[in-house]
């Protein structure tokens, strides 16, 4: 930035006499600064329309997975109920099911070698 077009000698408040230089390059200056932002202001207005979008957006898709999360649960409700009618088993009670491990276990008495997969 340029130095202010008033300023203080030595701390004792004296201001030198206006002059017309001084106006002028006073007035160019705010002529150049003012003419560059307004060609670039359209990227504020830019910026804000792509930040309003993308929070609205981004509401909306908070909404439908809250939806969907809750659409899951409801099922997962009915789906413990009717397990627990028909196989007599009590529900989970919120508890996470323990991972089912398959048959894809090796031991070290097959002939596939002396370690065990996970």
């Amino acid at each position: 930035m340029s130095e202010p077009i008033w300023k203080r000698e030595n701390g004792k408040g004296t201001q030198p006499m206006p002059s017309w230089a001084t106006y002028a390059e006073g007035m160019n200056q705010f002529s150049r600064s003012a003419r560059a932002f307004m060609e670039q202001v359209h990227l504020l207005t830019e910026a804000r329309t792509a930040y309003q979008e993308a929070m609205a957006v981004g509401t909306e898709l908070r909404n439908r997975l809250d939806a969907g999360e809750r659409t899951l649960r409801d099922l997962m409700t009915q789906l413990e109920q009717v397990v627990s009618a028909h196989l007599g088993e009590p529900p989970l009670d919120g508890k996470k099911p323990d991972l089912v491990k398959g048959e894809n276990t090796r031991s070290n008495s097959q002939a596939t070698g002396t370690w065990r997969l996970p």
